[in-house]
């Protein structure tokens, strides 16, 4: 099975990526959130500054995520894993996110004063194997 192209199909066909963060003290706290990508190493939100997970990132910008397949029974859904770090976007970024949100069933926003454009630099993916029988991640390159 080609799991590379496995974790791409997973991240291009859901909506909702759950970020995990922690405070300043470490303290985590995980916020599902509408993303967007470009590229598979590339994850874009639209969030407000003051949002615990926003606020979070500002001090401690290294973040876990996760894509699922929810609609799925227990032990048939497909899941990509990911490391990485988080930075407030260039809103001249706004286009990409826009595009791939549309795609994905949503609608174009635009940046204010309340909401910020956020960007995840993936470093690391991993893929839970579908037939594996037992509970194990594998690294992958989407």
């Amino acid at each position: 099975m080609d799991l590379d192209g496995y974790a791409r199909e997973l991240l291009d066909e859901h909506r909702f990526v759950v970020l995990g963060t922690a405070d300043e003290s470490g303290l985590p706290w995980v916020s599902p959130v509408f993303y967007a990508l470009d590229g598979p190493d590339t994850l874009y939100w639209v969030s407000r500054p003051e949002a615990r997970h926003s606020a979070n990132v500002a001090v401690r910008p290294e973040v876990s995520l996760v894509v699922y397949d929810s609609s799925k029974a227990a032990g048939e859904g497909g899941a990509v894993y990911m490391s990485g770090h988080v930075a407030v976007a260039d809103p001249a970024e706004l286009p990409t996110f826009n595009s791939e949100a549309v795609r994905k069933g949503a609608y174009e926003v635009r940046l204010g004063d309340h909401f910020r454009l956020y960007r995840a630099t993936v470093t690391d993916h991993w893929v839970l194997h579908p037939s594996f029988e037992r509970d194990e991640r594998v690294r992958v390159h989407p």
